[in-house]
């Protein structure tokens, strides 16, 4: 650790090295952790580590992350050396699978401070432009599981620029016009009283109209890193269709409409973050769908909507009430698309038991891990009801 003269500014290039890392850490934060350390004190080393835990860790997802930033800033060899295989090709450490994709966060944070010139006599170091660099066809199949902070801001800016077309259906509205099917008797009767009784045919034609859409996210830790970037989805498609209606769930049911209408995707990102308590924990499916069912569906399951659930099917529940709850749901919609990064495996196959309660009710199942699975995902709201992906496991559930 520095001298005391140079604790503050440590704490602030710290601090500047979780923003960049992904955590929400501001200059106040910088400010309560001086006052923290300062309550605190140095005499353990525990203690100044809990005690910026305290101030800049906010979310449960986020202590890992906090937890190698530490050791690597203030000087643990171990994992600083296991960081650095990350960036550079020609040391060969092995790194946990578990800890990849948050080392790799703040492996690409450090990249900016690993380009200082090298001292006399120093080799100098090249970093894996892997890291850093992808063009827009790799982007676009890239897994947003495995992607850096710079790719999942292209990810996002992508994504704020999808459209999604939605198939229009004819409604039993009808509206007056010279031309259509039906003779509109009462608007003919109506012109001929005003015209003298000349008499000229008025006709009538059906509405067409795209239906409402309902998406309903998994937020649990599982999803973690593909909830946020479908919510950015969902952001796209608020600001751009009119009657979309978004829920969030995980341990409990959030309705985020209101929040998603805020034209800033920051804005609304940063109330939504504020108001849902359950990030990054369990998953009750059945109990947030019957919530759905009893609170939600008389409100926004009117007029034949197409309803997008987005999860995993890994329930903390066994899997307890999904399946009528679902039914119902399916029941109550004109289409029920199911979007599951898990689908991206080969290998995938339904054997928990949430894949399994739900999929006998679904109409199409896809994956949603990249972008272009959300390109094919509004290719596909465009045409007709297709049965997408689900022959193959609905056999696979019927053998089992």
């Amino acid at each position: 650790m520095q001298a005391p003269g140079k604790l503050a500014t440590n704490i602030m290039h710290f601090a500047r090295l979780l923003r960049a890392s992904g955590l929400a850490v501001g200059p106040d934060r910088v400010l309560d952790a001086l006052t923290a350390v300062e309550a605190a004190g140095l005499q353990h080393r525990d203690d100044f580590y809990w005690s910026l835990h305290a101030v800049f860790v906010s979310k449960h997802g986020e202590h890992v992350l906090f937890d190698q930033a530490f050791h690597i800033f203030w000087r643990d060899p171990d994992l600083l050396k296991r960081a650095m295989a990350l960036m550079l090709p020609s040391i060969s450490a092995p790194v946990p699978p578990q800890e990849e994709k948050t080392t790799r966060r703040l492996a690409e944070a450090m990249l900016p401070h690993a380009g200082d010139q090298p001292q006399a006599g120093e080799p100098e170091i090249e970093f894996d432009a892997a890291l850093s660099f992808s063009d827009q066809e790799l982007l676009r199949k890239k897994d947003f599981e495995q992607m850096s902070l710079a790719e999942l801001n292209e990810a996002q800016q992508a994504i704020r620029k999808l459209r999604l077309p939605i198939q229009n259906i004819r409604t039993r509205r009808f509206a007056q016009g010279s031309y259509g099917d039906r003779v509109d008797m009462r608007a003919t009767l109506r012109q001929s009283l005003r015209q003298g009784g000349a008499m000229r045919l008025r006709y009538k034609r059906p509405v067409h109209h795209h239906p409402p859409l309902v998406l309903l996210c998994d937020i649990s830790g599982s999803m973690s890193r593909y909830s946020r970037m479908l919510l950015h989805f969902m952001h796209a498609i608020t600001n751009e269709q009119d009657r979309v209606y978004s829920f969030v769930f995980g341990t409990r049911l959030t309705n985020i409409s209101h929040m998603l209408r805020e034209r800033d995707v920051d804005e609304a990102m940063q109330r939504i973050t504020e108001i849902v308590a359950d990030w990054d924990g369990g998953t009750r499916i059945g109990h947030c769908l019957r919530e759905f069912n009893m609170r939600w569906s008389r409100r926004v399951l009117t007029q034949g909507p197409v309803v997008i659930l987005i999860s995993d099917g890994l329930d903390r529940d066994a899997a307890e009430g999904i399946g009528p709850q679902i039914e119902r749901l399916h029941k109550s919609c004109r289409r029920l698309i199911w979007l599951n990064p898990l689908l991206r495996y080969e290998a995938f196959a339904p054997k928990s038991m949430g894949v399994r309660a739900i999929l006998p009710h679904v109409d199409e199942f896809r994956t949603a891990h990249n972008l272009d699975s959300l390109v094919a995902l509004a290719d596909a709201l465009n045409r007709p009801q297709t049965g997408f992906g689900i022959e193959k496991f609905r056999s696979e559930l019927r053998a089992g």
